[in-house]
């Protein structure tokens, strides 16, 4: 428990590093500014729009930090370090899901409250969104290092990375910006968890391939 606490802290620290967080609730903020201005100051547009816009910018938010989750460690032979200690790379691979989430979801969700009060969106939907984040996020976690990990080694991944994560994600978005009903939370409950069950296998095989 040890080790996986110290992997843990490590790559929560990595995630706050440099301005990491900050990056990416900007992007986020930056990119829910622009549905207002397009769409013009009908405030019942904007307060139907708002879980959608919202869910929009959360995934492309998500593609920052893709290139920075694995391709530093398998540059680096960190990954050859964490072989030798007999820790299973599935293991590795959700530990480092889950501090990517720890890094990513807090300030995402954060940077949402006042993206709701751009949108005009009253207090039960703000809890909608947030819940919805909520649920989502560890998905769009494990869709981040699933898709760092197969981009690993590969020349200007930013544009592979957005192939691979963006169709994955849709049903998140789908169910996401649902409306919140209970029925669309659940699904969007069992697809992120979906996803979390199965990065880390996907991740570890693509880590293994890379160093193989």
């Amino acid at each position: 428990m040890t080790i996986i606490g110290t992997l843990i802290a490590r790559d929560v620290r990595r995630g706050y590093a440099g301005g990491g967080a900050g990056l990416v609730s900007g992007f986020f903020l930056l990119a829910v500014i622009l549905f207002p201005f397009a769409i013009g100051p009908d405030r019942a547009m904007l307060a139907r729009i708002g879980a959608g816009a919202i869910w929009v910018a959360a995934l492309l938010a998500a593609l920052l930090p893709v290139e920075r989750l694995v391709a530093p460690d398998c540059e680096s032979g960190w990954f050859d370090q964490v072989a030798v200690r007999g820790l299973s790379l599935p293991l590795v691979m959700g530990v480092r899901i889950l501090g990517h989430w720890l890094a990513f979801a807090p300030p995402l969700m954060l940077a949402a409250l006042l993206a709701a009060g751009l949108f005009g969106l009253d207090g039960p939907a703000l809890v909608r969104v947030e819940a919805g984040l909520l649920l989502g996020t560890p998905g769009l976690a494990a869709l981040a290092v699933a898709t760092g990990a197969l981009t690993a080694g590969l020349r200007g991944v930013g544009g592979m990375a957005g192939l691979l994560l963006l169709p994955l994600a849709l049903p998140l978005l789908i169910f996401g910006a649902g409306g919140g009903d209970m029925g669309a939370m659940k699904l969007l409950a069992a697809c992120s968890l979906l996803l979390v069950a199965g990065a880390p296998w996907l991740a570890a095989a693509a880590i293994r391939s890379v160093r193989d």
